[in-house]
């Protein structure tokens, strides 16, 4: 009779140096990182073409920086180092870095257990789905902001 093989180690009990498992559903989660990402685009679009191009920029610098906070508290995490406070990681996802979060949260498979985490994350999300959304469609009428 066969042994029966131990079950595979979850990526973060895996020592340094191995190679993590791929992101499951990956057509699944571009897909909707698309379409998350497609309201911000063309809100930002259409302030690039009345003269504000630096929104677009403020988004990408801040969902680089987003990304390079996650992967420094998750080493930290592994190495039992001093972390990234929460409220800093959703200052700069508030801030315009939500795609870097959300992009950093599959890739290095970080924060995206903790309920109260991911609660405050996706209102964040949810925020600035609804401002691009007056932005775009009703110009910034509802909500008073317009650029």
């Amino acid at each position: 009779m066969r042994k029966a093989e131990p079950a595979p180690k979850r990526a973060q009990d895996q020592g340094r140096g191995r190679a993590q498992r791929p992101v499951q559903f990956m057509a699944l989660k571009l897909t909707v990182f698309v379409l998350l990402c497609l309201l911000p685009f063309l809100g930002t679009l259409r302030l690039a073409m009345a003269g504000h191009p630096s929104v677009l920029a403020i988004y990408g610098l801040m969902s680089l920086l987003t990304a390079g906070l996650y992967w420094h508290d998750k080493r930290r995490a592994t190495s039992q180092g001093q972390r990234t406070p929460e409220k800093l990681l959703h200052g700069v996802e508030l801030l315009g870095g939500w795609p870097g979060a959300l992009v950093a949260q599959q890739l290095f498979r970080h924060k995206t257990r903790k309920v109260s985490y991911q609660l405050v994350f996706w209102m964040i999300v949810a925020l600035h789905q609804a401002f691009w959304f007056d932005q775009v469609i009703f110009a910034g009428q509802h909500l008073g902001i317009t650029f």
